[in-house]
């Protein structure tokens, strides 16, 4: 074992020989409580609330001030000792309450309410998959009728409008 913290969250290591060894073992365990499934209260405050409740979290945002200072985009946690601060990791997810999204770490920063996937299932059913090729708008004909051109027309702009078929 080394004194670095551990890799991800950078949690406190026990050390062989070490005295007080509850203390890293309880920083190690309140940090886990703030970084495991992480429900926050909002995201991208960059002053800490004037008066927090143990459990509660939040997302710093990218210009933190008082005692938030320097710890831009970490999850804050307000516990019996003061707070606590996790640095986020690209993949980290937090449920925000204030949103009602999930936030996602990226780049340095937070997305908030974007989910990505390559296909969306439901039930058994794929609903919804990869982008589809352009399709044309409908012209030419021996008969043209308006208002089947017109609504073709409109449910190939929703399609493209919502990423469906590319444009």
């Amino acid at each position: 074992m080394t004194d670095e913290p551990s890799a991800r969250l950078a949690l406190p290591l026990l050390q062989p020989g070490q005295a007080q060894k509850e203390l890293y073992h309880n920083e190690a365990l309140a940090l886990l409580d703030l970084a495991v499934q992480p429900v926050v209260l909002s995201v991208g405050l960059d002053s800490p609330p004037a008066d927090p409740m143990p459990g509660q979290c939040w997302i710093v945002g990218s210009a933190p001030i008082g005692a938030w200072a320097g710890r831009a985009n970490a999850l804050a946690g307000w516990t019996a000792g003061g707070w606590r601060f996790v640095a986020a990791c690209d993949g980290m997810v937090a449920w925000s309450l204030a949103d009602g999204l999930l936030a996602r770490a990226e780049d340095g920063g937070w997305t908030l309410g974007e989910t990505r996937c390559s296909r969306v299932i439901v039930g058994d059913d794929r609903v919804v998959g990869p982008r589809q090729p352009a399709i044309a708008d409908p012209a030419g004909g021996t008969t043209i009728d308006v208002e089947a051109r017109a609504t073709l027309g409109a449910i190939l702009a929703a399609l493209r409008a919502h990423g469906l078929i590319a444009l």
